[in-house]
């Protein structure tokens, strides 16, 4: 046994000291791409803090407030029309409980006058935008505007339908697959694999397994964005189980996973950048920016502009 730890324990210390090396260093052994963008400010929803979520109107505003990135998810109408909705049921939004694949563009009702903001529980937001639209018409009105589109469910159609669409108004640069499944995001990148990856679920634990193991600086990442909820909202803003309890358990063990400056750093140094959501607090966005994040996903993107702002002004001239 003494004879195996005689060799073990320097090759262990060896191979420690090496994985730190190159985990600070990480272009010796990667050449990282040139971002297109820099999302430092998203808008969640298209900034469903402050106008009813999705909307046109939204949009509208977060461009006022120089949004970097617009966060959409998109459901399929019967009629094969590309709309922008969270929710594939219309119960939440609209007051209807039908599925949006179940009717056609023109028979989809109107937003609620009124919609709870999901991470700020108790706060709602109001607009006179009631409309829900198509992805095709915000591509058209926003056709240099980075945007993060999700597909929640194994729907083919609509992946190949988003992909054409982003073909059509040559956006492959500037819009992010999103998925938590990581089956999904396999048939996103087959049906337009120039638009960049961000992380699913599964790919996220198997990241945070190599950063543990030492591994992470010898593996190639091919995703270009870690779009990622600060585990500090969870129990506050965020309540991802319905037992309180649960809640506090994923809260502290994620912030202890997933809050290292070193693996966000080494991130970034590879050309992965680093977007946590859903933040709505001017403490959050400190804690984010702390980390070394490239941004932040918001639903009030007027209190995050004024945060970046302040902050701007009062960062010392170099």
């Amino acid at each position: 046994m003494s004879s195996v730890l005689y060799y073990a324990l320097p090759a262990l210390g060896s191979y420690a000291a090496l994985s730190i090396f190159f985990l600070r260093r990480p272009r010796l052994l990667h050449t990282p791409g040139v971002p297109a963008f820099c999302p430092r400010l998203g808008a969640h929803r298209g900034g469903s803090g402050e106008r009813l979520e999705n909307t046109m109107e939204a949009m509208e505003n977060a461009m006022a407030q120089r949004s970097d990135l617009l966060e959409l998810d998109c459901q399929l109408t019967r009629d094969g029309v590309v709309v922008v909705s969270h929710d594939e049921n219309l119960s939440r939004q609209s007051g209807v409980n039908k599925d949006v694949g179940s009717l056609d563009f023109e028979e989809l009702p109107l937003y609620k006058e009124e919609l709870e903001v999901y991470f700020s529980p108790g706060h709602f937001a109001h607009g006179s935008d009631r409309h829900m639209v198509r992805l095709e018409d915000v591509f058209q009105r926003f056709p240099r505007m980075p945007m993060s589109v999700e597909v929640k469910e194994e729907n083919e159609k609509l992946i190949h339908k988003i992909a054409s669409l982003v073909r059509h108004f040559d956006r492959n640069e500037i819009t992010i697959w999103a998925s938590e499944k990581s089956s999904i995001m396999k048939k996103c990148k087959a049906a337009n694999p120039e638009m960049p990856l961000s992380f699913t679920r599964c790919r996220v634990i198997r990241l945070l397994l190599l950063y543990y193991l030492g591994l992470l600086p010898f593996v190639p990442i091919p995703e270009k964005f870690l779009l990622c909820f600060l585990p500090t909202i969870i129990n506050r803003t965020y309540f991802p189980f319905s037992c309180s309890g649960l809640n506090k358990l994923t809260a502290v063990v994620t912030k202890w996973l997933i809050m290292r400056k070193s693996l966000i750093q080494h991130l970034e140094q590879r050309g992965v950048q680093v977007v946590f959501w859903c933040l709505n607090e001017e403490s959050d966005f400190e804690v984010a920016y702390s980390l070394g994040a490239t941004g932040v996903m918001t639903d009030y993107p007027t209190a995050l502009r004024r945060y970046l702002d302040n902050h701007r002004a009062a960062a010392p001239v170099s």
